[in-house]
């Protein structure tokens, strides 16, 4: 079982009983898991706190899985995202990957699978903030 120490998790689906049950095993693994069902609510989410990773859903009620990872995109760019997919939703994922999703899962996700994907988007973030962070500091210096 893999661990993924002290990353901030969002999770977005509208199926409560998958979202509680991966919440759970995430929780398990030391994950700072937080969930909400629908687009509108992971932006607010997003607003609020700093994540790592969101693993969002493709298909949801309301505002779908692409328009939130654009609006996700916009207002946290450093803030990696795994598209999650059903069979006939693939395509779909691809253009997600297209706008900046840094991968996809099809439904319903292995939880090891899942957590090493969390590590990468993990680590892609922290080397982009390395990259921002090494930037300013050599601005401040001339």
């Amino acid at each position: 079982m893999r661990r993924v120490d002290s990353c901030r998790v969002l999770l977005v689906d509208d199926e409560v009983g998958f979202l509680g049950a991966l919440v759970k095993r995430l929780k398990k693994r030391n994950v700072d898991a937080a969930a909400v069902h629908s687009g509108g609510d992971a932006l607010v989410q997003v607003e609020d706190r700093p994540f790592d990773v969101v693993v969002l859903d493709v298909k949801m009620p309301g505002m779908d899985g692409l328009a939130t990872l654009r609006e996700i995109k916009k207002r946290r760019p450093l803030v990696e995202v795994i598209m999650l997919t059903g069979h006939a939703d693939v395509e779909v994922a691809i253009e997600g990957m297209e706008q900046g999703a840094f991968d996809y899962l099809m439904k319903p996700c292995d939880i090891d699978e899942l957590m090493y994907k969390i590590q990468d988007a993990r680590e892609k973030k922290a080397i982009q903030e390395a990259k921002i962070s090494q930037v300013a500091v050599a601005n401040r210096r001339e």
